[in-house]
């Protein structure tokens, strides 16, 4: 166990005892503890195998190349249908872990055996993804912004992409295109 990891066991009131469990258990099949994204993630290596989280509703591993993984047991889910590659195993209940030890056990080894492999995700590219018709029309209006957003990172450009596709009204789109075109334009991501 990582002590600069404890924090968050100690904060996660109302999962405490599924999360403690789920420590254990990842554990015991000998990864590494590490603090990332200000959450347990634990490492095989230097590459990054499972991490737990927790939500309102529900604990969770994330197993970062689940995709990859052999779900027979139909337990893995994806979060959202832009996640690529990461899959999740979501719990309610402490008991549910404790009754799925041996088969939770079976995903992470699946996912460790993965990474010894060395096996990848085969990620879209971002000309994969549909650019909103009033993106592309400011593309089309704006050298300097064409310029500067095929500058940016493929990971960085997929962010915009999704930022602004995601609203069902033009009206919303066009806002977050605006709000957006300075760090465009400043090389920046979303989030940066």
């Amino acid at each position: 166990m990582n002590p600069k990891v404890d924090f968050y066991f100690d904060k996660t009131q109302k999962w405490y005892e599924e999360t403690a469990q789920l420590r254990k258990i990842v554990l015991d099949c000998g990864l590494t503890e590490e603090l990332k994204w200000g959450c347990p993630c634990y490492t095989f290596g230097k590459n990054n195998i499972v991490l737990i989280h927790v939500f309102k509703e529900y604990c969770a591993l994330l197993f970062f190349k689940g995709v990859l993984l052999n779900d027979a047991d139909g337990i893995l889910i994806q979060q959202t249908e832009n996640v690529q590659a990461a899959r999740q195993i979501r719990f309610t209940d402490y008991r549910e872990i404790v009754r799925m030890e041996a088969i939770l056990k079976t995903y992470i080894y699946g996912a460790i055996a993965v990474e010894k492999a060395g096996l990848k995700v085969a990620l879209k590219k971002t000309s994969e993804y549909p650019v909103p018709e009033e993106f592309q029309n400011k593309l089309n209006d704006n050298a300097a912004l064409k310029k500067a957003f095929k500058a940016l990172t493929p990971g960085r450009q997929r962010a915009y992409l999704f930022h602004f596709s995601q609203p069902k009204q033009s009206k919303t789109r066009e806002s977050r295109i605006e709000k957006s075109i300075p760090k465009i334009l400043a090389g920046k991501g979303l989030d940066d």
